[in-house]
């Protein structure tokens, strides 16, 4: 420090009268090459002197003194200047660092890193019971699908024999990839013998369109049947004359009528139209039923309404078809319900038309009920419930997600939900959970992981009354998992039967 001290004091006592030169002429003086330029100005009066005054030595001596106290200045100059600049770099270095991490973390950058833009989990471990091989030897299983990523939506493949039917496609449109995979697990032929697209939500019909990398179900297999929605609200095209999703959908579909499928509305179909029937063939024990939905010719404003309803019949190998109201037949029928995203009015509606005749019996009492709507509090309303009375309900959702709302208690599967589902049947099972938030909101933030994982509910013609389940993660009761025990009131009913 001394001789730092030392050198700074030689330069501010030889750039006075330089400085002060400098400040006549109205100029800012400078520090460093001014410095430099009067240390040579020295050594050149110091070459000029030798010759009249002093011995060479003594010349040789001032100059090599000027020449040492100039590389010295010059050096510590250039290494404090050095300095400063590793300090500034170090110091941005450090603050961009901090400015991307958090811009990443609040734009779900981070979380994609982690964990894939999808923001999906894959289950790490196969539950023990869950085997394609001895699920095929059933006559009819019932599939709830995982899609790969955080947003809610349905997809449920059906196979009864050597029939095989998909209802809905989402959440996404790259939903199509992990879909097609799993379907191609019990599919021998590349074919589906019914599509059923229940209505033009994204959550619903994204996976039939898919991407440019994977294909959209209607391309992916050969399509012998597509039965869809007879009403809808959307739009083929965008304000700037874009296609949107439903008017990708309707080209998709096109163009799998065009390579040999059918293609029904769910209306036509109820009103044995043309070629559409209300009723279809699965296998030997099987058939598939549209029912009627009021909103299959009246309009809404919800787009959920419009969804196609059907229900699966399942009759024991020993059923007598010739005479269906006999005693004998009690109990050898299992039914299925489903109702896309069919909101309160429309059960309603249903429930009503159904009871009033028209030619029909009641809606039946249900082994198998699909949740409308994903579990939220306008569906699965108490008089559809008591109508059903179902025995085991399957919940396409990701539990705890704040998709739509932040509200705890109307997030999927919701309180209401569960407290008109608990009067009839505990054995409730969900296909995904949410897993991490980066925040309370959604966007592009979160991640889920399994809850059940895939579910599948079989059954065997020559056992009609044994219901079998099958999951790829495990096979825990709603009411016993955490997230449950964490976000929801327990019903009385559950708790009786703990």
């Amino acid at each position: 420090m001394a001789e730092k001290k030392s050198s700074n004091g030689s330069k501010n006592s030889t750039g006075k009268s330089h400085q002060a030169k400098k400040s006549a002429s109205g100029k800012k003086p400078s520090s460093g090459r001014s410095s430099t330029k009067t240390n040579v100005n020295r050594i050149v009066k110091a070459a000029k002197k030798y010759d009249t005054d002093k011995s060479f030595k003594d010349n040789q001596d001032a100059v090599l003194d000027v020449i040492s106290a100039t590389a010295t200045s010059a050096k510590r100059a250039s290494n404090k200047k050095q300095k400063k600049i590793f300090t500034v770099l170090a110091v941005i270095m450090v603050i961009a660092f901090i400015g991307i991490s958090i811009y990443c973390y609040l734009g779900g950058w981070m979380n994609t890193l982690i964990y894939g833009k999808d923001g999906y989990i894959a289950s790490a471990s196969q539950n023990v019971d869950y085997d394609v091989a001895v699920i095929k030897q059933n006559d009819l299983s019932v599939h709830f699908l995982e899609l790969g990523n955080k947003y809610v939506g349905d997809s449920v493949y059906i196979k009864a024999g050597d029939t095989d039917v998909l209802i809905d496609a989402g959440s996404r449109n790259s939903s199509s990839a992990i879909i097609t995979q799993y379907v191609n697990q019990y599919v021998t032929d590349g074919k589906l013998e019914y599509v059923i697209a229940t209505h033009a939500h994204q959550d619903h019909i994204a996976g039939f369109v898919g991407t440019k990398e994977a294909a959209g179900i209607f391309e992916a297999f050969d399509i012998d049947t597509i039965i869809d929605f007879s009403l809808t609200n959307q739009k083929e095209t965008t304000e700037k004359g874009g296609k949107t999703l439903y008017g990708n959908y309707l080209e998709k579909r096109e163009k799998a009528v065009a390579n040999g499928a059918k293609r029904y509305s769910a209306l036509s179909c109820y009103n044995n139209q043309g070629d559409a029937r209300r009723t279809y063939k699965l296998s030997d024990t099987v058939e598939l039923e549209i029912l009627y939905n009021y909103f299959y010719d009246h309009g809404s404003s919800d787009e959920n309404n419009y969804s196609v309803t059907v229900m699966l019949h399942q009759y024991a190998n020993d059923y007598d078809y010739s005479n269906p109201d006999s005693a004998e037949n009690d109990g050898k029928v299992n039914h299925y319900f489903f109702s896309g995203d069919l909101e309160k009015e429309g059960e309603e509606k249903l429930v009503e038309y159904y009871s009033n005749g028209n030619g029909h019996d009641a809606l039946p009492h249900c082994v198998l009920y699909k949740a409308g709507h994903h579990g939220s509090k306008t569906s699965s309303t108490k008089a559809l419930m008591a109508a059903l009375s179902p025995e085991y309900v399957c919940v396409c959702c990701c539990a705890g997600t704040s998709e739509y709302t932040k509200a705890n208690e109307n997030q999927f599967p919701t309180q209401q939900f569960v407290d008109n589902v608990a009067p009839y049947t505990d054995n409730v099972y969900v296909t995904t959970v949410v897993d991490f938030y980066a925040d309370t909101g959604w966007s592009t933030r979160g991640t889920v992981k399994s809850m059940n994982g895939n579910i599948v509910i079989a059954c065997d013609s020559a056992d009609i009354k044994t219901i079998k389940t099958a999951f790829t993660n495990n096979g825990d009761k709603l009411k016993d998992t955490d997230w449950f025990k964490q976000h929801r009131v327990c019903p009385k009913e559950w708790k009786l039967e703990q």
